[in-house]
């Protein structure tokens, strides 16, 4: 019943389409038909008027008089009286020129002129006066005139004209003037919109020059160039996508035993997650034809053609059968369409011709529908059904054996240094997705080629990650003594907070170079192993207290407070209001649930789901949580000043130190001696890597280039007088270390 009622409403859609259609042809052939006839009654008449002379109707009298009139004729038509002047007539026009009248040869009517330079020219001229008088009247003033001058002198015998005109019934002068260039209009659009459509493959009044036709980028069979070996870090949604596979090669065994194939997929995941490389991947995998469109290309400032557009591509994937059809950010056209989310007729008639081609499906074609959105909260609830996307699949930020797995996917290209560990890469981009690994990846190779190396080392690979969250160094930029001691710090605040809590990340790096991302300098973290979304409180309590330490060194040892702490207090009041809002870790409100989440894949954002009394309240509860986290950081910076103190020396001469150089002063030991340029305040391990996952990750690239060879920064030429000896030349070479 149900697919029946949609076949009802898309047949209906169809007519309704092929009506309005109809009715604009209509339009355009009579609005058209209204504006020839006018334009061709304006240029009659202005030509009309440029040759003629309208004389008032007591110089005719005159002329009459005086015998100028050679003779006359009536025009019944425009009710006037053409007047034509006897052999040497002057007419004297307003601006004094004179035109005097001839007979030409050929028995026409001529005046002859003179131009500005005295050059005499013969043009065409009409007399004319309106007709004040019946024709009769007319016919007695003609015959005086005739009487008076006896037939003898000039003017005598006047002609008279009146030609006989059939009266034209007004049925048949609107028929012709109006009627008859309409009908011509109409078979000529129709002529022309059969040929479009002809040449489009579009039919219907919808496919004049190709406008409701789908604008798909097809890939016939692997065109894609993708397969699942290109895609890393998404091994639960491939595992998903590979029944549907299976499905495409082998429909016969599920037919069997009486399965039906799923009508659609939706991919939700942020942003840059991989949602359309993996639906390329199973188009590649399943060697079938590939459609691929955004939701965008539906929407148009023509009503209907959004609907039309779907109907096409469904058209032409139904003649190509098994296929895929991948609709990118299906958001644009599947909005929910209640009221509160703001109407739209086009959107809504192209989402109400997709859930009719989806109720359509026949499950034995082979037609599956892949879709990606990373706001599925927005989408009609009509098209998450059962039925139309039978699955949704989550496409989320890859866990640290994803990070690996996607590193090595895109180093597969690139030529890596012996020392590349992409293990250690991976820990320090938690919470990166495919997309910010690309980018980090290509980074690193602009930097190598930069400093002139021919491999990518992981001095490259790491520089370029800090590239990413801090962006490059402002080598320009001055900033005094006091700046610079104020910077040192309140960064060294972040780190020794970091350091001397629990449940903290290890520091990793310590840097007072200003950034061209707005700061002055930065505290990099790095975990040590990979963690998921878990976070008890006490890390939550950890993670804002590390926030609130570089204004805690600020006001402590500077004695004083700067604007350098704003977005570390943003951070702060993020969690803390999480805390309170939405994970139930205050002691007022308890389990109580005070906001929900609105963009779960975008900003994260929330809205609030109470009175607003209580969010008064909570601000309240979430500044004790703040305070109490702001005096654990000042503690920790009083108890352990002397230490800072002499970080903050070391850092001053140096600007930039790692957090294993931060351990050794503390521990009194030579900074210097510390070898390793990425050295942290964590505990060593084995091999810079902590297995918080199975051991032996399996490499989705089987090519990654490692290449084992010593990488030279580029030297200068030695001077001639220098010149090494052939016995001292491969010592020297072969003992140089980077």
């Amino acid at each position: 019943m149900d697919q029946n009622d949609n076949k009802n409403k898309r047949g209906g859609g169809k007519s309704g389409g092929n009506w309005r259609g109809v009715v604009q042809l209509v339009c355009w052939a009579l609005l058209l038909t209204i504006v020839i006839s006018y334009a061709s009654t304006y240029m009659t008449s202005a030509g009309r008027q440029a040759s003629s002379v309208e004389l008032e109707y007591s110089d005719f009298l005159d002329m009459l008089q005086f015998g100028d009139v050679a003779s006359i004729d009536f025009d019944n038509a425009e009710s006037i009286l053409i007047i034509t002047p006897v052999d040497g007539y002057v007419y004297i026009d307003s601006e004094g020129r004179e035109y005097a009248k001839t007979t030409l040869e050929d028995g026409t009517s001529a005046y002859t002129v003179a131009d500005e330079q005295g050059r005499k020219q013969q043009i065409a001229l009409r007399l004319f006066t309106v007709q004040l008088e019946s024709y009769e009247r007319v016919i007695e003033r003609v015959e005086e005139i005739d009487a008076l001058s006896g037939g003898a002198e000039r003017g005598a015998g006047i002609r008279v004209n009146k030609n006989y005109q059939a009266q034209v019934s007004p049925i048949m002068l609107f028929l012709v003037e109006y009627i008859l260039p309409f009908v011509i209009l109409m078979l000529v659009f129709m002529l022309v919109m059969r040929w479009v459509a002809s040449k489009s493959g579009m039919g219907g009044m919808g496919g004049i020059g190709g406008v409701g036709k789908s604008n798909a980028k097809v890939y016939m069979e692997k065109q894609t160039g993708v397969t699942f070996a290109d895609v890393a870090g998404q091994d639960e949604a491939k595992e998903s996508l590979t029944e549907i596979i299976d499905f495409l090669h082998n429909p016969g065994k599920y037919t069997e035993i009486g399965a039906k194939l799923p009508k659609g997929a939706l991919l939700v995941g942020p942003p840059g997650t991989g949602k359309t490389l993996l639906a390329k991947a199973v188009a590649g995998e399943a060697n079938v034809p590939f459609f691929s469109i955004s939701g965008s290309d539906f929407v148009e400032m023509f009503v209907g053609v959004g609907a039309s557009r779907v109907r096409d591509l469904f058209k032409e994937a139904s003649k190509v059968a098994p296929c895929i059809v991948f609709i990118d950010e299906v958001d644009t056209i599947g909005k929910s369409r209640d009221n509160r989310m703001g109407g739209n007729d086009e959107r809504e008639q192209t989402l109400n011709q997709l859930l009719a081609e989806m109720d359509g499906f026949d499950p034995t074609k082979g037609v599956i529908l892949l879709a990606a959105t990373n706001r599925p909260e927005v989408l009609d609830q009509a098209l998450l059904r059962p039925g139309r996307f039978d699955r949704r699949i989550t496409i989320d930020r890859p866990n640290l054996a994803g990070r690996v797995a996607t590193l090595q996917v895109h180093t597969r290209n690139i030529k890596l240094a012996e020392d590349v560990n992409l293990k250690k890469v991976a820990l320090a981009t938690a919470g990166c997705v495919g997309a910010d690994l690309a980018n980090l990846v290509n980074e690193a190779a602009l930097r190598a080629v930069r400093k002139g190396r021919k491999l990518v080392s992981q001095e490259d690979m790491l520089a370029a990650f800090e590239l990413v969250i801090a962006g490059t160094e402002k080598k320009g930029s001055v900033l005094t003594e006091f700046e610079k001691k104020l910077v040192a710090y309140h960064e060294v605040g972040h780190a020794m907070v970091a350091y001397k809590q629990k449940n903290t990340e290890p520091v990793q790096k310590i840097t007072i170079v200003p950034h061209t991302q707005g700061s002055l300098g930065y505290t990099l973290l790095m975990p040590e192993e990979d963690k998921t979304e878990l976070r008890t409180k006490d890390e939550l309590m950890a993670k804002i207290t590390v926030s609130m330490g570089g204004r805690a060194a600020e006001e402590v040892v500077m004695d004083t407070m700067t604007n350098g702490a704003s977005q570390d207090i943003q951070d702060a009041t993020n969690v803390a209001r999480n805390m309170v809002a939405m994970f139930g870790m205050s002691e007022e409100f308890g389990m109580m649930a005070l906001a929900s989440r609105r963009n779960q894949y975008l900003d994260g954002g929330y809205g609030m789901d109470c009175a607003q009394d209580t969010a008064a309240r909570m601000d309240k509860a979430v500044k004790v949580i703040l305070d109490e986290a702001y005096k654990t950081a000042v503690e920790v910076i009083r108890e352990n000043r002397e230490d800072m103190d002499k970080v903050v020396a070391y850092l001053l001469e140096k600007e930039t130190i790692t957090g294993g150089e931060m351990v050794a002063i503390i521990e009194g030991r030579d900074p210097e001696l510390v070898e390793s340029p990425y050295a942290s305040t964590g505990p060593a391990l084995e091999d810079g890597f902590r297995p918080s996952v199975p051991e032996g990750i399996e490499p989705a690239a089987k090519k990654v280039h490692m290449i084992s060879q010593k990488i030279e920064a580029p030297q200068e030429p030695p001077a001639p007088e220098a010149e090494p000896s052939e016995k001292d030349g491969p010592e020297k070479s072969g003992g140089e270390t980077e």
